[in-house]
C-alpha cells in the first residue's frame, strides 16, 4: 500500500485552469483547399488581390445613361434618348453612350463607356412609332431623373485591391467562403486542428458493440465517446485510442504512443487515490505532473502535466465527474488552441424550486433542471444521481457554480444556471413518477416533454414540495394514493388534479415454461424460490406488498413475517422490466412485473389482479401547454392502452 496517493493538497480551481493554460496545445497552421475550408480559422490576415467586383457594373436592369441627360425629366416630360445598343452580363460592351444616347443594359452588365448611371426599366417607355428597320425601338423615353452613380456598383465597391479582404482568427463560413472565392482564393491558411488523444482505463470497461459481463462488474465505456464528442464540439480532432486495464505497462505503453502523435492526451479513470490507480506514476515517470486534485465537485480526481511534448489531462472515471471536468477546464484549452471563439454565453436566472444543503467547502458544479411556474416563472432544481449515473448531465439543462462558502440554497433564492448550450429550453412538461410502458409512448405524443421515472413515492414527494408538472402514481384499486396520507409530509393529503388514469395487469415474472410451477404469492412464502422486487419507490411494489398484507391477515400472521419468509423481498431493482430481466439471465425464479412486459420479452406470467395508473398535475399549472396535452394524449390514447397486454382504459 505503499505506492497509495492521497488527495491532502487540493488545487484551487483557478490554479487548475493556470497549469492547463501553460500547456500549447496549439499545432502548426496548415493550408486546406477552400471547399475543405468550412468550420476553420484563419491563421493570418488575406489581403484582396483584385477589386470585386473588378468593373463597373449595372446593378438593375434598365439603361445606361449620361446622367446629366436625364436632368429635369419626369412623368409630364420626360425625356428622349437615342437607343444605341445593349449590353448584357458576361459581354464586353461594344456600344460607346454619347451626349443623347442610352444602352440597354442587364444587372450585372459592364458599364459601357460614356454612361455614369442606369435608369431602372420601370421608370422608362419605348417612344411610339420610332422603329428601325429590325422593329427594335430608336427611342426611349426617360420618365426620371438620375445622379451619377445611381444603380451602379463601380468597380472595388465591394472590396478594392490591396485592401484588408480577412484577419487572422476568423472563423470561415459561407459568408467568408463566397468572399475569398470572389478573390479567386482557392487554398486557405488556416490554424491547425488540436489533435486530442482519448484513453479510457479500468478493467471494468467494456467498449459499446462488445459482449457486456453484468456480473463481473462491467460497464460500456461511455467517457470515450462523450469526450470525444465534446473535443470536436470544441474544434479538435478526437483520436480514440485501444482500451487500457488498470495494468501499468499497458497504460504507459498507451499513453506514449498517444502523446507522440497527438497534442494532447486525456485519460478518464484510474486517477483517484486508490493503490491499483498508477496512472500518475506513468506521468511522473514519463512527463512531468503539475497537479494531482482539484477542490472542486465533482471531479476532485483530476491530473494535469506533460507526456513527452504532448500536453496531458487525466478526467476523472465517473462520466457525470469527466464530462463536468471536461466542460470547466479542459473545453475552453481545445478552443484557443483551435482558434475559436468562446461559445455564446447562455445563461438563465431562475428561483430555487427547493431548498439545496451543500457543506464540503469545495466548489461544487451542481447539474441543474429547469421548469416553468404556472405564471411561466423560471424555479431551478438539483439534479444529481451520484456522479455514478450517466444520466444526470442528460436530465439537466445547465450548472449552478456553488461557492465553497455557501452551506445551503434556500427555496426561492435566486441562482445563475448555466446552460449546456444556448439552445436549452425548459421542458413543455416535467413529469416525476412510476416507470410505466403506456405512459411512455403517450409522452411521444407531447412536443419536449421530460419525465424522471422515479417511482410513485418519490412523485408524490416532489409534488408535494412543487417541483414538477406532474407525478404519475400507481396504486391499489379502489385507493386514491394522493388523498391517502403521505408519509413524508406530516399526514396532509399531496394537492393534485388528477388529468388521466389507466390499468395495467401485474404479477409475477416467470421462465416461459414455469418451470417451479409458480400460482401466486404464497409460492414465494412456502417454498424456497428467488424472488426480485421492485425499489421500494415503486407503487407496483406498494401494491404487492398490500396483497401480502392481505395474506398475512388470511394466515393470521403479520406482514412482516410473510415478507421475511420470501427470499429476495428486499432485492430491489428499479426499472419496471429489470425483474424480467433477471428471470432471463437465470437469476431468479420470480419477479414482480407487468403482463405487458412478460409479452414483450416473451416470459411466462402468473396475473395477480390489477393497479390503477394515475396522472396527477400541480393545480396551478394544468393550464401549461405541456400539461394540457399530456391530458389530451391519455383521454385519446386507446390505441396505445388497446396495443399493450393487460392494459385498459
Amino acid at each position: 500500500m505503499s505506492d497509495r496517493r492521497e488527495f491532502r493538497d487540493l488545487a484551487e480551481p483557478q490554479e487548475a485552469h493556470e497549469a492547463i493554460a501553460s500547456l500549447d496545445l496549439a499545432p502548426e497552421p496548415e493550408t486546406v483547399p477552400l471547399r475543405e475550408a468550412r468550420g476553420r480559422v484563419l491563421a493570418e490576415r488575406i489581403d484582396a488581390e483584385l477589386d470585386v467586383p473588378g468593373f463597373d457594373r449595372a446593378s438593375m436592369d434598365g439603361y445606361a445613361v449620361r446622367a446629366r441627360d436625364t436632368f429635369g425629366a419626369d412623368e409630364v416630360d420626360p425625356a428622349t434618348l437615342e437607343l444605341v445598343g445593349a449590353v448584357h452580363a458576361g459581354a464586353e460592351p461594344d456600344v460607346t453612350v454619347e451626349p443623347g444616347t442610352c444602352a440597354e443594359i442587364s444587372t450585372g452588365a459592364v458599364m459601357p463607356d460614356g454612361a455614369d448611371a442606369v435608369v431602372m426599366v420601370e421608370r422608362t417607355s419605348e417612344v411610339e412609332g420610332e422603329r428601325g428597320d429590325d422593329g427594335d425601338a430608336d427611342a426611349i423615353e426617360i420618365r426620371t431623373s438620375v445622379a451619377p452613380g445611381d444603380h451602379v456598383m463601380f468597380a472595388g465597391a465591394d472590396i478594392a485591391a490591396g485592401g484588408r479582404a480577412l484577419g487572422p482568427g476568423t472563423e470561415i463560413t459561407p459568408r467568408e467562403i463566397g468572399l475569398l472565392s470572389a478573390l479567386g482564393v482557392d487554398e486557405v491558411p488556416v490554424r491547425g486542428t488540436p489533435t486530442v488523444g482519448i484513453v479510457s482505463t479500468g478493467d471494468e470497461l467494456v467498449r459499446p458493440g462488445g459482449d457486456l459481463h453484468s456480473e463481473r462488474g462491467q460497464i460500456y465505456d461511455v467517457n470515450s465517446y462523450t469526450i470525444a464528442a465534446g473535443v470536436e464540439e470544441a474544434g479538435g480532432e478526437a483520436v480514440l485510442y485501444p482500451h487500457a486495464g488498470d495494468d501499468y505497462d499497458e497504460m504507459e505503453r498507451l499513453l506514449v504512443e498517444a502523446s507522440e502523435e497527438c497534442d494532447l492526451v486525456l485519460s478518464s479513470g484510474s486517477t483517484s487515490a486508490s493503490a491499483v490507480d498508477v496512472i500518475y506514476r506513468v506521468i511522473e515517470e514519463r512527463g512531468d505532473l503539475l497537479l494531482h486534485g482539484v477542490s472542486v465537485k465533482p471531479g476532485k480526481p483530476m491530473l494535469v502535466g506533460r507526456v513527452g511534448e504532448s500536453a496531458y489531462v487525466g478526467l476523472p472515471g465517473y462520466p457525470v465527474s469527466a464530462l463536468t471536468i471536461f466542460r470547466t477546464f479542459v473545453a475552453p484549452a481545445v478552443r484557443e488552441a483551435a482558434g475559436k471563439p468562446e461559445p455564446r454565453t447562455a445563461t438563465v436566472t431562475g428561483r430555487m424550486a427547493v431548498e439545496e444543503r451543500y457543506s464540503e467547502g469545495r466548489m461544487r458544479l451542481m447539474p441543474a433542471g429547469l421548469v416553468h411556474d404556472g405564471d411561466g416563472e423560471t424555479l431551478v432544481y438539483p439534479v444529481d444521481k451520484g456522479s455514478g449515473a450517466t444520466t444526470s448531465l442528460v436530465e439537466a439543462d445547465g450548472v449552478v457554480v456553488v461557492d465553497p462558502d455557501t452551506e445551503y440554497l434556500a427555496a426561492g433564492e435566486s441562482v445563475e444556471v448555466q446552460l449546456f448550450s444556448p439552445d436549452v429550453r425548459a421542458p413543455t412538461l416535467f413529469a416525476v413518477g412510476e416507470d410505466d410502458p403506456a405512459l411512455s409512448r403517450l409522452l411521444d405524443r407531447v412536443d419536449r416533454p421530460r419525465h424522471l421515472a422515479l417511482g410513485s413515492r418519490e412523485g408524490l414527494r416532489r409534488l408535494r414540495d412543487g417541483v414538477p408538472d406532474a407525478a404519475v402514481v400507481a396504486g391499489e384499486p379502489g385507493r386514491d394514493p394522493v388523498a391517502a396520507p403521505d408519509p413524508t409530509a406530516d399526514d396532509e393529503p399531496v394537492p393534485a388534479e388528477m388529468i388521466g388514469e389507466w390499468t395495467r395487469e401485474w404479477g409475477l415474472i416467470v421462465p416461459a415454461d414455469n418451470p417451479e410451477e409458480v400460482t401466486g404469492l404464497a409460492d414465494l412464502v412456502d417454498r424456497d424460490l428467488r424472488f426480485v422486487n421492485r425499489d421500494s419507490n415503486a407503487g407496483l411494489r406498494t401494491t404487492l406488498a398490500n396483497a401480502l398484507a392481505d395474506l398475512a391477515d388470511e394466515r393470521g400472521t403479520t406482514r412482516r413475517e410473510v415478507t421475511e419468509a420470501i427470499d429476495g423481498f428486499d432485492r430491489a431493482v428499479r426499472a419496471h422490466e429489470s425483474p424480467a430481466r433477471r428471470v432471463l439471465a437465470g437469476d431468479a425464479d420470480a419477479g414482480l412485473g407487468l403482463r405487458a412486459t412478460a409479452e414483450r420479452l416473451e416470459t411466462g406470467f402468473v396475473s395477480l389482479g390489477t393497479e390503477p395508473v394515475r396522472v396527477h398535475a400541480n393545480p396551478a399549472r394544468v393550464d401549461k401547454p405541456g400539461v394540457r396535452r399530456l391530458r389530451e394524449a391519455v383521454a385519446d390514447g386507446n390505441d396505445v392502452f388497446d396495443a399493450l397486454a393487460g392494459y385498459e382504459h
